[in-house]
């Protein structure tokens, strides 16, 4: 059973999954987890045969800073870990570009507020 945060989480993460995809970005894989840890979404834009890596943040409030500003060192450091164990395992997109992306969701779920932060770190 889920627990409420992961339930969130999810809502979350299907809210940016639908803003990339109608931006022109493809599905490649979600959840990809590891023991570095977890990849929420990984897009493909063919147009610039780019590898998007997205980590979405949801906050309903930014009292304590915006969802963005949750994404310190430390979890930039695991995603793109778990992002070069990706690549390892994956030779298809040898010949890409790879990107970190941020998504950051705030207020409720039902009227989001969308940050999308494009090369939102360097990998």
């Amino acid at each position: 059973m889920f627990s409420f945060k992961r339930q969130i989480g999810n809502q979350a993460e299907t809210i940016a999954l639908k803003h990339l995809s109608a931006q022109g970005l493809q599905l490649v894989e979600q959840n990809y987890l590891t023991k570095f840890g977890e990849i929420d979404i990984i897009m493909l834009d063919k147009t610039q045969q780019l590898l998007v890596f997205v980590e979405v943040r949801y906050k309903k409030t930014g009292a304590f800073g915006s969802a963005i500003d949750s994404v310190d060192r430390n979890k930039q450091a695991k995603l793109i870990r778990t992002a070069e164990h990706y690549l390892q395992q994956r030779d298809e997109f040898d010949e890409h570009i790879c990107r970190f992306d941020v998504i950051g969701i705030q207020s409720d779920l039902k009227y989001p507020k969308i940050t999308w932060i494009k090369d939102a770190f360097e990998g």
